[in-house]
């Protein structure tokens, strides 16, 4: 498995202990490096319309939400409805990073590759279907998790922090989810994942991640907390 800087090393693909039953993984923050890029836009809009925000405020107050969640969350924060061109900053935001792809968080796509071939594993995430494989083709990953892309959008009727979307994952896998380790960057994520029942690792190796990240993944309960993909490994295999 290579890492980030690293050369390749001789551990062959499926050489991951098979100490879970499934692997779950989040999206963005986890797999690509979207969260800075989406909340930077989201807090240059807010602060174009009078209400000053920084990328870290986005992430710290939105980040992990989707739909009616997400829009609830920003206008709380601004203190009045949304005006109707955000859905259309927002759009023309997805289009331009969906042309143009978003890269790999590090050390994600050999980490995927050397999983066994038969360990189950799926995408939860908040993001849409469209978006996930758009940028799974982009990384390399297209064909890595088969039909097992789940979105909190579409799958179910309570996305994240509800931990509905580990749990219907884990049924279309037909693997308990006890059984289940599951990868999160978010709070969001991890409350819900942690309220799943599954092992929750949080994962604090995207660019977004400050440096008091892992305490609060802490605070959310995790069950172990990694910096980067070696660690999430080494965590896999004890």
């Amino acid at each position: 498995m290579r890492f980030a800087g690293s050369p390749r090393s001789d551990r062959s693909p499926g050489s991951i202990a098979r100490k879970f039953g499934a692997l779950l993984f989040d999206f963005d923050g986890v797999l690509i490096e979207s969260e800075y890029v989406g909340n930077k836009q989201i807090a240059d809009y807010l602060t174009g319309i009078g209400h000053p925000t920084t990328p870290e405020q986005s992430m710290a107050n939105f980040m992990g939400y989707s739909g009616a969640d997400f829009l609830a969350k920003v206008e709380a924060w601004i203190g009045r409805p949304l005006p109707a061109d955000f859905h259309t900053a927002r759009a023309a935001e997805d289009d331009r990073v969906m042309a143009e792809g978003i890269g790999e968080v590090a050390g994600a796509v050999d980490f995927v590759e050397s999983l066994p071939a038969d360990l189950p594993r799926a995408v939860v995430s908040s993001s849409s279907t469209r978006w996930i494989r758009r940028h799974l083709d982009h990384i390399g990953l297209g064909g890595a998790f088969g039909d097992h892309i789940y979105s909190g959008r579409e799958h179910v009727i309570h996305g994240k922090p509800a931990p509905d979307l580990y749990l219907f994952a884990a049924d279309q896998l037909g693997v308990a989810i006890a059984d289940c380790a599951i990868i999160e960057d978010s709070i969001v994520g991890a409350t819900g994942a942690v309220a799943s029942g599954g092992y929750v690792i949080g994962l604090c190796a995207g660019s977004h991640c400050a440096a008091d990240h892992a305490d609060r993944l802490r605070g959310a309960r995790v069950d172990a907390v990694a910096s980067d993909f070696a660690e999430v490994t080494k965590l896999l295999e004890m």
